[in-house]
């Protein structure tokens, strides 16, 4: 009995003292793993996938050519953004890549310090440059919002693996699997831990502005999601879901709509 209380004291305790405000969102985010050791990780997890998985080569590809310039083009914009908001160091130790991969599966991710994955089954869906913009701004508003030190420090904090001023890192086999199922590379296995539906529209929100600042229509996200709702099976009722359901994700990016389209300037041509 006394070991049980012990472990509710320390869980409390430490989600007290580990919770930060996230300079992007503004919201108290449990953070128990520095930004330095994800990126640490993600460098060498990022390689691994990509060794281990048929890169689409950057030079006569005009896909893999799209990816790199609408990534660059989202990357360079926030940078300029952050740096005039005197908050550069959020994107401290940010070492961007985009690489494009072939497989069917209609998915995009980024890992923290900007690296950066398109799986080729994404392009149908997305069909144009905009829309492929608004998939890397939603995914990158993923990683500079701190939602994978979020997750992943919640699924430390489950197994006990958080320490007050001494955490854990990749050194703990441990640690390293929840780093994978938190940033989608244990994805193959079905143990991929999902943002919650707060994250999502984060990330939505903040996505559609990094595209309009980048010189791309946030507009394009309406038919965007349409689409994507339409490209899919059945799915579970939102309450049983982390993501939102199409119908609200579609509603609240309308919502976000007029702040993003303040950010707009089209690319030039």
């Amino acid at each position: 009995m006394f070991k049980k209380y012990a472990l509710i004291a320390f869980v409390i305790t430490t989600s007290f003292i580990s919770c930060s405000e996230n300079a992007v969102t503004g919201r108290k985010q449990l953070s128990l793993v520095s930004e330095n050791q994800l990126q640490e990780m993600a460098v060498a997890e990022y390689r691994s996938f990509l060794s281990a998985n048929r890169v689409v080569s950057n030079t006569g590809s005009k896909d893999a050519e799209m990816v790199k310039r609408v990534g660059s083009r989202i990357a360079a914009a926030i940078t300029t953004y952050y740096t005039k908001q005197g908050k550069p160091e959020l994107l401290a130790g940010y070492k961007w890549e985009f690489n494009l991969v072939d497989n069917n599966d209609v998915n995009a991710w980024c890992m923290p310090g900007g690296k950066v994955v398109v799986y080729t089954g994404l392009l149908p869906v997305a069909q144009n440059e905009a829309a492929l913009a608004i998939v890397l701004g939603h995914e990158i508003a993923h990683a500079v919002a701190g939602h994978g030190n979020e997750r992943m420090s919640q699924g430390m904090l489950a197994q006990g693996l958080g320490t007050i001023g001494n955490i854990l890192t990749s050194s703990n086999p441990r640690v390293n699997n929840i780093f994978n199922n938190t940033f989608g590379l244990g994805a193959q296995v079905g143990v991929l831990l999902p943002n919650s539906r707060k994250q999502e529209y984060e990330a939505d929100r903040f996505g559609l502005s990094f595209a309009a600042m980048a010189g791309y229509n946030p507009r394009e996200a309406i038919p965007f999601w349409t689409r994507m709702s339409q490209s899919g099976g059945q799915k579970p009722p939102e309450f049983l879901a982390t993501h939102p359901s199409d119908d609200n994700r579609i509603a609240k990016l309308e919502s976000y709509m007029n702040e993003a389209l303040k950010n707009y300037k089209p690319v030039k041509k």
